[in-house]
């Protein structure tokens, strides 16, 4: 049987409070994205999620290169994977509309969201090199992700043979792509 067939499909107010508490505590993700033939193109990257009570949105402190740039014009789609294998075995993915957001406005609240958090999920932007002259450094960008599709698996689920814990999965019933 597929772990699919497991899964608990459950509302937004479920699911993204076990997705941030899962994610921000492995703070690093595998970030894809495609490129203009239609390959994915994968990185690692430091993320920060928030949820309010009814919205979540995922943040990535992100230099600005050409590739990234194109990838995004032309499909605006990231898919973020999670995986502690250390010795939780957990993981969490979220398939979500991407946006470079490279306006000061947004440039300067993305660089203090990840300041005001303590580490490790926040951190100083200028110590990466290429920030070191702050939000206006010209290859400093943020990347904003609004999910489409989530899903939580307990590491537990798995070590058990599914007799202890649950998979969450998530999507809303418009709007997301196919």
């Amino acid at each position: 049987m597929r772990s699919d067939e497991y899964a608990t499909v459950a509302g937004l107010d479920e699911v993204a409070p076990a997705f941030v508490a899962m994610a921000n505590r492995m703070v690093y993700c595998t970030l894809a994205t495609v490129d203009r033939r239609g390959p994915p193109r994968s990185r690692i990257v430091h993320t920060l999620w928030t949820w309010d009570g009814w919205s979540l949105i995922g943040w990535v402190g992100s230099i600005v290169t050409p590739m990234k740039r194109a990838h995004l014009q032309r499909t605006p789609y990231a898919s973020c994977s999670y995986c502690d294998g250390v010795e939780a075995y957990d993981t969490c993915t979220a398939e979500c509309h991407a946006e470079l957001l490279l306006d000061e406005a947004s440039r300067r609240e993305g660089w203090e969201r990840f300041r005001a958090e303590p580490p490790p999920l926040g951190y100083d932007p200028a110590l990466i090199p290429q920030w070191k002259d702050g939000p206006t450094s010209p290859a400093w960008g943020v990347l904003r992700l609004q999910p489409w599709h989530l899903r939580v698996f307990p590491g537990e689920f798995a070590r058990s043979g599914g007799t202890t814990g649950r998979i969450l999965t998530w999507q809303p019933t418009k709007d997301a792509p196919e």
